[in-house]
């Protein structure tokens, strides 16, 4: 076969409409061959899994460590992947094993599935000390030529502030496979996702981004497949410029890239952006045991952490294995060019980093001057895109809640931890509860970040589902394989008085109660809310608290049982309509909590149920667990995108986290003529219901709303 020098940029396989060109980064490789498969019986044509013939191809070209030649007639659908020859010795960190096959860092899409077999691994199982040189083509996907060309019409990015947006976290798979509108083919796939009617679904409930766990190409641990089990949440990436391919309903010969394309077109049109759950800490080759099928038979140094004393074993922050070498430049150029493709070729509006604190380690402490942000900092393309940090890893000192830097917005944590404990009752939360319902500017206001910085969530994927988390007060993981040992003990659950499903009206009054109370915080809160796909509707996981291994109807949305909590999809409608319509409660900036001239209230005025200001005592009265915020909506002191004034209602929020039913003095006439109940969590909503002019009783465990009437 013919091969012509090429260009060794851009990195991957690029068809400019006239042939391909390939490039790989090694600076360890002595040689390097690109191997070609086409199916034996039709010459390429074929179904993924059929007998394929595999040409190899020796890439001759080197500059600055990459590898490159250019194939003429190579058109897109064409499958390939690397063979890698170097220096095999793990005890020095070096992998190079030529009878693997790789795919490529920089593939744009995959074909097929991993199969499981020793031959993926450099080592024999009987023997770890000796090199196992079985092919392992057979059992490996393969990386696929796309076209990049689409008609993009005339998309654009919504921009959605970061004030206006509600945040949707969602399973691409789990939030469609059961819609009984979405065509049964296009079912747990992007083109059901771009369906009018869970479109339809997410406009009325006020979303304006999803959230979608993560989309790159990943695989499932070989001992979840021993178990039946397969890695469902997808946080085991082996490709990340790649869409996970059993997500496309079209086909995996590149048809994911333009299916994945029109999806974002579709929600684009609808006003909605996407952001991907990116999981740049650590890739599916897991540990020094783990198998052979990319970075580490290509530059294993280069691209993962190695121990200094012992470099046949990985330096591991994630609990997967490995950790990706943020240190190393061509592990960062992989980071930053995957995150400026899905940008600027992809048309997606941000990125949510799994284990965040992973990327910021330069030696062993987390550091938030580090390179990674750095150049995210400088980047013209990435640092205009929302980006959203989860703040930890699991390595000592890895919690880093409130420490990013001020083009970042976090996965709040402590607003998680601090809202579940406020209303399960639990004693002396109530001030850390007020600076969570406030933006949390202890966190955030001291770095010059605004409470926008705080993405706000009660539920995520990692953990209970709120009707779980108002049913068990104990996880139920057994269907993991793990001996209920996996998953986090520390949920901060309550489940009102029965584990588990109950028939008693009693405790589901209750449970419906506390739902809504988690929900009116959520969208009520200074800061962006993000909402867990389906707890607008119930959804349930039966107790499991860990379900990344269960692609069943554990994690799928049951849409009939949306059906049957009309109640609670409405009440969570109203909510986002009462956000969207009123900037009191999206402000742009921390309240300042005193008034801005003598004789006038302030913008936020603590009040105890008595209708006084709350006083020091107050604050850290142990048992006390019920209290009232004011939110002047005449003193709000930043102005509109115009320079204008904004103006708003006054609203009285009253919280009452108590066992028993507490009445309220309603505030003095100088901070409203008159009061009407918007939102009552005990009734569900109560309308514009006008309230008694002194006194109001809460409920127990319940949250009234008053606007003022004037």
């Amino acid at each position: 076969m013919r091969i012509w020098p090429g260009a060794p940029y851009p990195l991957g396989a690029t068809w400019d409409g006239w042939g391909t060109n390939f490039t790989l980064f090694s600076e360890v490789a002595e040689r390097v061959e690109l191997c070609l498969f086409d199916n034996a019986e039709d010459g390429g044509v074929g179904e993924p899994g059929g007998r394929l013939t595999e040409t190899r191809v020796e890439l001759t070209e080197i500059d600055g460590f990459v590898w490159h030649g250019y194939l003429p007639g190579i058109a897109p659908g064409q499958r390939y992947g690397y063979r890698v020859h170097g220096p095999y010795d793990p005890p020095r960190g070096l992998r190079c094993d030529g009878s693997k096959l790789l795919l490529d860092p920089y593939g744009k899409a995959v074909e097929g599935d991993i199969k499981w077999d020793e031959s993926l691994f450099s080592y024999q199982f009987g023997n770890p000390k000796k090199q196992n040189t079985a092919d392992s083509a057979a059992q490996m996907p393969k990386n696929v030529v796309i076209n990049p060309f689409f008609d993009w019409g005339n998309d654009r990015a919504p921009n959605t502030p970061y004030h206006e947006t509600v945040i949707y976290e969602a399973h691409v798979r789990g939030l469609t496979l059961l819609h009984p509108q979405v065509p049964e083919a296009q079912r747990g796939t992007y083109a059901g996702l771009a369906h009018p009617a869970v479109i339809g679904h997410l406009q009325r409930i006020g979303v304006t981004a999803v959230e979608l766990m993560p989309v790159h190409q990943f695989i499932p641990e070989k001992s979840l497949v021993a178990r039946d089990l397969t890695n469902y949440w997808g946080y085991n990436t082996i490709g990340f410029l790649a869409p996970h391919n059993r997500y496309a309903s079209a086909g995996q010969r590149g048809e994911q890239v333009g299916e994945f394309k029109a999806m974002v077109k579709a929600l684009h049109e609808a006003g909605i952006e996407v952001i991907l759950d990116v999981v740049y800490n650590h890739t599916a080759e897991g540990d020094h045991m783990g198998p052979t099928l990319s970075l580490r038979g290509i530059d294993n140094s280069a691209y993962y952490r190695l121990d200094d004393r012992d470099p046949g074993r990985y330096v591991d922050y994630t609990g997967c294995g490995n950790s990706l070498n943020a240190r190393q430049p061509h592990s960062l150029q992989l980071v930053m060019d995957s995150l400026r493709y899905w940008i600027l070729e992809m048309h997606v509006d941000g990125f949510r980093f799994d284990l965040a604190s992973a990327l910021a380690r330069e030696l062993h402490d987390v550091d938030r001057l580090s390179t990674f942000f750095d150049l995210v900092q400088q980047d013209p393309v990435v640092s205009q895109v929302k980006l959203i940090a989860e703040p930890w890893d699991v390595g000592e000192g890895g919690y880093q809640v409130g420490n990013f830097p001020p083009l970042w917005t976090e996965w709040n944590g402590k607003y998680r931890d601090t809202v579940r404990d406020f209303w399960r009752g639990t004693p002396a939360s109530m001030g850390e509860f007020a600076s969570r319902l406030t933006g949390s500017s202890d966190l955030y206001a001291t770095s010059g970040r605004r409470p926008v910085a705080s993405i706000n969530f009660v539920t995520c994927h990692d953990g209970f589902t709120l009707q779980d988390m108002v049913s068990y007060d104990h996880k139920h993981n057994e269907a993991n394989g793990e001996d209920n040992r996996d998953g986090a003990d520390d949920n901060r659950s309550w489940n009102c008085g029965a584990e588990g499903p109950a028939d008693d009206p009693v405790i589901t009054e209750l449970r419906a109660r506390q739902k809504r109370n988690f929900l009116v915080t959520l969208f009520l809160s200074q800061g962006v809310p993000m909402l867990l796909a389906g707890d607008e509707v119930g959804r349930t996981q039966r107790g499991n608290n860990n379900a990344y291994c269960q692609d069943n109807e554990i994690s799928w949305l049951d849409w009939t049982r949306a059906a049957a909590e009309q109640d609670l999809l409405l009440f969570t409608e109203t909510l986002a309509g009462l956000r969207r319509d009123h900037p009191v409660f999206r402000r742009r900036r921390f309240f300042r909590g005193q008034p801005q001239a003598p004789g006038e209230i302030g913008d936020l005025v603590w009040l105890t149920p008595t209708g006084q200001e709350m006083t020091e005592a107050d604050w850290s009265t142990s048992y006390a667990n019920s209290l009232a915020v004011f939110l002047n909506g005449d003193a709000i002191s930043e102005p509109d995108p115009r320079g204008e004034k904004i103006s708003d209602a006054r609203f009285l929020l009253l919280f009452n986290a108590n066992s028993d039913p507490i009445t309220f003095t309603l505030p003095e006439a100088s901070f409203a003529a008159g009061w009407e109940v918007v939102i009552d969590t005990d009734l569900g909503i109560a309308g514009s219901v006008h309230a008694p002019k002194k006194e109001i009783e809460v409920c127990d465990r319940a949250v009234i709303v008053l606007r003022s009437t004037e």
